[in-house]
Formats: structure tokens, sequence, C-alpha cells
């Protein structure tokens, strides 16, 4: 598990979702999560689902909070990425949804992505809001702050968070032309299914 999140790590600086030591990475193993070190791209700490650290030298990620509940509150969850991805991003500032009007979306991400409320970074307030959120999609965005994507692996939650920014900017290209024409409610039902499913595979 370290490897594979060191492996999403780096790759969420290179696809340039995340900038420097922003961002954070983490998988779970049984009922043990690895998550990158606070500040460090190179490190990771194991901790228990209470968030006891059981191996590690390094301080865990300032956002375990928000990782640890998203495994507490769905065991079908094997990965999760917290980025600050730029598009993304500026729907978080101004707390608006992505919508789901991009073909492949709703099939990798499950439906439109919302907003959680916002609270402070590190945050059990944080880590609340936006866990409640992720029951049906893949993502949310975080309100003046970035996105939490998950998956069944730390490269599955790194896919879902590159989905997520390639529509957000083409939802915002698309506003410079009239806005983006929905797709067809019965479609985008179908593709979320499907979604659902392969979620659900894990368990």
């Amino acid at each position: 598990m370290r490897d594979e999140v060191l492996a999403a790590a780096r790759s969420m600086l290179a696809l340039g979702l995340a900038s420097g030591t922003a961002g954070n990475v983490s998988g779970r193993s049984g009922d043990l999560v690895t998550i990158t070190a606070a500040g460090e791209a190179d490190d990771v700490v194991v901790l228990s689902l209470a968030g006891d650290v059981v191996a590690g030298a390094r301080e865990p990620s300032s956002e375990r909070a928000l990782h640890l509940a998203v495994y507490r509150a769905y065991p079908e969850i094997g990965g999760v990425v917290h980025a600050h991805p730029p598009y993304a991003t500026m729907f978080a500032c101004a707390r608006s949804v992505i919508p789901a009007a991009v073909d492949e979306f709703a099939i990798y991400v499950g439906g439109a992505v919302p907003c959680a409320a916002y609270a402070p970074s590190g945050s059990e307030a944080l880590a609340r809001n936006a866990s409640e959120l992720l029951r049906e999609v893949g993502a949310v965005l975080l309100a003046s702050h970035g996105l939490v994507a998950v998956g069944t692996s730390p490269a599955d939650a790194l896919h879902v968070a590159g989905v997520v920014e390639r529509g957000a900017q083409s939802i915002w290209g698309a506003l410079a032309l009239g806005g983006a024409v929905p797709v067809p409610a019965e479609a985008n039902a179908a593709l979320a299914a499907a979604y659902r499913r392969r979620r659900s595979l894990r368990t």
C-alpha cells in the first residue's frame, strides 16, 4: 500500500492536481490506512481507523480526519485523494456544483459534484461535511479549498480526481459559449447506476 499511495501522490503532482506539498493521498488495507506524511511527498504514516499511529516516524497529513471519516463511513472505499486542481477549485471558491454535463462524468464520478459547506482545513467539521456527500458520488468540492475524490484504490481515486478536473475545465470553457447543455437525465441515470455498481464490487 505504501507504494500505491506514493505513486498516486507523485502522479497527483505531475498531473498538476496539486503543487508543492499541498494535497494528500491515502489507501486502505483492511483496518489500516496508509496516508502521506504532513509536508512530505515521499513518506507515509500508517494509521488505525481510529486515527492511532501504527507505523511511521512522521506526522500524518493534516487532513487525516477527512480520510478517516470517509473510510469509516464507506467500507467499499480503498483510496482517497485530496487535491487542489485549478478548475475544480474555481468551482469550490464559487461554492458551485460541477454538473455532470460531460458524457464520461457520471460513469466515473456518479453524477454532479456537490460542494460541502465551509469548515476550516483539517477540522472534524470539514471531514463530516465532505464525507456525508460521498454516498452516491466519487468526489466532493471543499468550499474555498479544493477537492476530495474517492475510489477503490489510490490510483482509482486519482483517476476520479482527474475526471472531475477535466470536467470542470470543460464546463468553465462552455460558459464562454453560452453554458453547458445537460446530458439527458435518463443517460446520466444509467451511467450513474453503472458507477454505483462498480463502486460496490469492493464490498
